[in-house]
């Protein structure tokens, strides 16, 4: 069953005919022996369900592998995916199937092929609906979810979802309304806790699998107890809530700090390290999630010892109630830390709050800590160029910088069969005062309808943050083509030295062929590779003696040239220009013999 407007997954690709080819045969009538090939067994680079080696099935083939592949691809502008798979017959809450739901570490959005003549594969685009809703992607697979993206239930233990768009900078509200919850039980069901339900703010290095408030990344407020939650840590906060009741979430974020333009290292620089794959049929960005640091993760430590951390009270003895001490920072201990943890910076002036059916329940935190990464000291950042080149160029890389993604989510977590219903705005059932910033601080005037809001509804923020997905993948195109151009100005002062090359080597082989040429057949002198020598030698010209220094034409006795030079001329043997000398050695032989017969007793030394 596909939802509206959704197209079923095209056929695999991958399976291809088969072709029957004949064994080689020897002469003897016997096979020969087959040479076989070692190959490399199929490692996936990312945990996408279809990928090769991965346990479950489908397509996954990576977009960039080719361009032209991309010309035969529907070009769309809203995503195919979901599939919605209703939980039960007549059912309202559905599964979903066709999308990438992220896991281990990685994340996935809705991606579209570009048309010819882009720089760039593929682009950001929408899902249905296009408004302010849960995440198809960004949740647990065990929450189900309505079509319209509003509402979402549990299953079975704490499992959340973030919403399709961060909070980066602002004030901004939004209700979340209590469909089941509170430790209430359903009709039919036999577990031993009731359903709960933990609403509040994260991040997105804050664990899927766990409930907001879980850790450093996420802050929350749970119905059980009324209290507020961060780190694991419940601290006292307002009311309980339970199923009926309308919570209003509150965030406000100082104006984003811009990117300092001389230190490329800056975290606050946007970058985004993402890589187009085809899912089902569908293509998607797959994007390598950041992950939790080890400064995060130091302030999880239940010892209760002294530490470094001021951001957080500690606690060395349990309360009365039975709560788990407050939770610190990192341990410090007798031993130097080989390597130094780095601050934990915040985002001063920064606060949420939550309201109980219009009643504010007081600020739960404040200033928060930043979104941004961590920045990389010089090790890390060579220790990862290291590992970077040997994954190669198509390998994932985590990104040191903001990817225009990170803020602050509204974040759902639901315990068994709790389930809620979000509402985004603009119209609210319990309107909070124009000004909360005035409430929270005690101000009386904060009730005064008068003054315009200083919040703006989370609806309005969708449309916002696409406008922003959409002007990163122009400026990203804008910068393909510049490298598109500088790389074809390589690749052209490349070819014209393989041109030069190629002519360079061309002449050195004609040159060789022409000194081939050019030598007389058994030609054997000690000249034949003297490039002196057969550069100034001509062969309608007899060739001079080999006792000759020289290859020039011959100069007159007593010439300038020859006039101190040892070696004999023609001259020395009473030749004149211009003829052979005559001299040869068998008609010497032939003198000396004569003159030998003609005197008595002597004898030729070839007789004797």
């Amino acid at each position: 069953m596909f939802a509206e407007g959704s197209s079923p997954p095209p056929q695999d690709t991958d399976a291809l005919p088969i072709v029957s080819i004949k064994a080689p045969v020897n002469s003897n009538g016997s096979q020969p022996q087959a040479r076989k090939r070692k190959r490399a067994p199929a490692t996936p680079s990312s945990p996408a369900p279809s990928d090769p080696g991965s346990n479950a099935g489908g397509t996954t083939t990576d977009l960039l592998a080719s361009r032209a592949d991309l010309s035969s691809r529907a070009i769309l502008t809203i995503s195919r995916g979901p599939v919605f798979i209703p939980t039960a017959e007549g059912s309202e809450w559905y599964k979903t199937d066709a999308i990438g739901v992220n896991r281990i570490g990685f994340r996935y959005m809705p991606a579209g092929i570009n048309p010819q003549g882009f720089a760039t594969p593929c682009r950001t685009i929408e899902s249905n609906p296009t408004t302010f809703r849960v995440s198809w992607e960004d949740r647990s697979p065990y929450l189900k979810v309505t079509k319209d993206g509003l509402s979402i239930a549990g299953s079975k233990g704490f499992r959340s979802a973030r919403c399709n768009a961060p909070i980066r900078e602002g004030r901004w509200y939004m209700e979340v309304k209590v469909l089941h919850g509170g430790g209430e039980h359903v009709a039919d069901e036999a577990r031993r806790e009731g359903s709960h339900v933990r609403l509040g703010w994260g991040r997105r290095e804050a664990p899927l699998n766990g409930p907001v408030g879980l850790d450093g990344y996420s802050y929350g407020y749970r119905d059980k107890t009324g209290d507020k939650v961060n780190l694991s840590r419940p601290r006292p906060y307002g009311r309980q809530f339970g199923s009926g009741d309308v919570i209003g979430m509150y965030i406000s974020l100082p104006p984003r700090r811009e990117a300092n333009k001389k230190d490329p290292h800056d975290p606050a620089h946007i970058k985004r390290e993402r890589i187009p794959i085809d899912l089902k049929g569908q293509e998607v960005f797959e994007i390598l999630e950041y992950p939790q640091s080890k400064e995060m993760t130091a302030l999880m430590d239940y010892s209760g010892k002294v530490t470094s951390s001021a951001s957080v009270p500690s606690s060395s003895k349990k309360s009365a109630n039975g709560k788990l001490p407050e939770r610190s920072g990192p341990v410090t201990t007798g031993k130097a830390n080989t390597v130094p943890l780095r601050p934990l910076p915040t985002l001063s002036n920064s606060r949420i709050a939550f309201f109980v059916n219009g009643e504010c329940q007081g600020i739960a935190f404040q200033d928060l800590y930043d979104y941004r990464q961590l920045r990389q000291s010089n090790t890390q950042r060579k220790a990862k160029e290291k590992k970077r080149t040997r994954e190669g160029v198509k390998e994932h890389r985590e990104n040191p910088f903001d990817d225009g993604t990170l803020g602050y989510h509204p974040f759902i977590s639901l315990f068994n069969d709790a389930s809620v219903r979000l509402n985004p705005g603009p119209t609210f059932d319990f309107p909070p005062p124009p000004d909360i910033e005035a409430l929270l601080d005690g101000n009386a005037e904060a009730g005064v309808d008068t003054k315009p809001s200083t919040w703006r509804p989370m609806c309005d923020r969708y449309a916002e943050f696409m406008a922003e997905q959409w002007a990163l993948d122009a400026q990203e195109e804008e910068e393909a083509k510049v490298e598109a151009v500088k790389q074809a100005a390589i690749d052209k002062a490349e070819e014209e030295k393989r041109i030069q090359r190629n002519k360079k080597r061309q002449q050195a082989e004609a040159r060789k062929r022409a000194k081939k040429a050019a030598v007389e057949p058994g030609f054997n002198g000690p000249f034949l590779d003297d490039e002196r020598f057969l550069a100034g030698f001509n062969p309608n010209q007899p060739s001079p003696s080999p006792l000759r220094h020289a290859t020039s034409a011959y100069d007159a006795e007593g010439s300038v040239e020859n006039e101190h030079s040892p070696a004999p001329t023609f001259a020395s043997y009473g030749d004149f220009q211009g003829n052979q000398s005559g001299y040869n050695s068998e008609a010497h032989d032939v003198e000396m013999d004569q003159d030998n017969l003609e005197e008595p007793g002597n004898i030729h030394p070839a007789i004797s």
